[in-house]
Formats: structure tokens, sequence, C-alpha cells
């Protein structure tokens, strides 16, 4: 797919081209950042009825199992699938910038796909793997999401849980933003039930198979996840 410009989110005039199910459409969004361009490969079937926009580790790779797994699912639920490659792994680097400077270049990308001409539906649910996850939860409350999917939180290096980041995983909560994390049984960064004694409600921690990458048939991550849209919508239309 050819890469679409997009400087302003109201400046959208990308051409769409049907996938390979034809009540799906995709296309690849290219929106200018501070760290410069940022690219979102989007899957929106005819009548979505909401947006799933997630986005990779800090190893920047978007072709793990679960997001493949995601990106054919989720339309299939009726929901856009949204996968965004952030500016700093578009540019080859290996890690991702200090936080601040990440959230930064976050929050257009999500202003992008959600104003403007061809913007994607709500309820908007933001997530993504890891380091990804963490984005989402800093800047849920600023993007105005409606829900946060976190895909193995890294609730602390491994080996070192005196380095914790519940900090960050529990902002959506303090804004009521619902929230699942759905954690790798042997994940060593966190394990579920490490994510749940640091979390106020630990019915938002699903335990899945594998560790911080999964399992190469994340069947239950998918399964988590759209039952998680289910749950956000049925209160956006309450």
């Amino acid at each position: 797919m050819t890469p679409e410009t997009r400087q302003e989110p109201a400046q959208s005039s990308a051409a769409r081209r049907p996938a390979t199910d034809a009540k799906v459409v995709e296309r690849l969004v290219e929106v200018a950042t501070p760290l410069g361009p940022a690219e979102v490969s989007v899957r929106r079937p005819v009548g979505a009825v909401g947006t799933l926009l997630l986005t990779h580790g800090a190893n920047g790779a978007i072709g793990t199992a679960d997001l493949r797994a995601l990106a054919v699912a989720v339309p299939e639920h009726g929901w856009a699938f949204a996968l965004a490659r952030q500016a700093w792994a578009v540019a080859g680097r290996r890690m991702p910038p200090p936080p601040a400077a990440q959230d930064e270049a976050w929050r257009p990308i999500v202003a992008a796909l959600m104003t403007g001409r061809g913007k994607l539906p709500t309820p908007l649910v933001v997530g993504g793997r890891s380091n990804g996850a963490r984005v989402a939860c800093r800047t849920a409350y600023d993007t105005g999401a409606d829900g946060v999917v976190c895909l193995a939180f890294p609730l602390h290096p491994p080996g070192r849980p005196d380095r914790l980041r519940a900090d960050e995983l529990n902002l959506p909560l303090a804004r009521a933003i619902p929230t699942r994390v759905v954690q790798g049984v042997t994940d060593a960064f966190g394990s579920p039930a490490e994510v749940r004694a640091h979390v106020p409600d630990p019915t938002i921690v699903t335990e899945v198979g594998g560790g911080h990458g999964f399992t190469k048939r994340p069947s239950d991550v998918v399964a988590a996840v759209l039952a998680h849209l289910d749950a956000v919508r049925a209160r956006h239309t309450a």
C-alpha cells in the first residue's frame, strides 16, 4: 500500500482499496509527528462500530502473533483495527525515546485517525504491546480514549520487581477508563498475580498462556480483547 500523508487530521484524502475480505477496507496512513512520520495500517469493516488502535513494544515489531491475529479478528468482530508504527521505529531507531517525547509523538497519531475526513468510529480503545501499553496508559485520558488494552504490560524489568511501573498502569483506572490487562502466565516483566497486586481491581487482569510474547496461537489473547471491546461498547452506548 502507498502511504497517505497527513499533515493535519482534516487534510486526509487517501484512496482506499478493498482488503482480501470485500467487506473490509485497508489503508496506510502516514502521520506527521514531532519525531518524524509515523505509519498506521488501518483495516475498517463496513459499518464499523468502534476502533481499536494498538502499537508495538520497545523492539518496534508489528508482526507478532497476537497483533497479526487481532488484525483479522477485530474487523471480523465489527470494529476498525489500526496498528501504529511509531515515528522512532519508522526512522530505524532501535529503542524508543524517553516517555515524554514518545507521548508527544503519539498524540498526533490518535488525533489524525479520529478527526477530519475519513475519521474512525467511536468508541475508541487504545493499547499496545509492552512499551506500547505504557504509552497508551499515559495518554489515554488526553486522547479521549474510551478504553485501554494492555498486552503484556511490563510491570517491571525482568528480575527487578523494585522498579515498578504500576503508576502508569493505574493512570487510566484513576480516570475511570475501562482497562483490560492481558498477561502471560510466565511473563518475566510481571506475572498476572504481580499485576493484580498493583491495581485496585484485580479482575481487570486476564491470564493467558505463554510469557511476555504470549504463544504462537494466541486465541486466548484475542478472546480477552474482543470481550473488552464488547464491554466498552456496551458502556459507550448505555
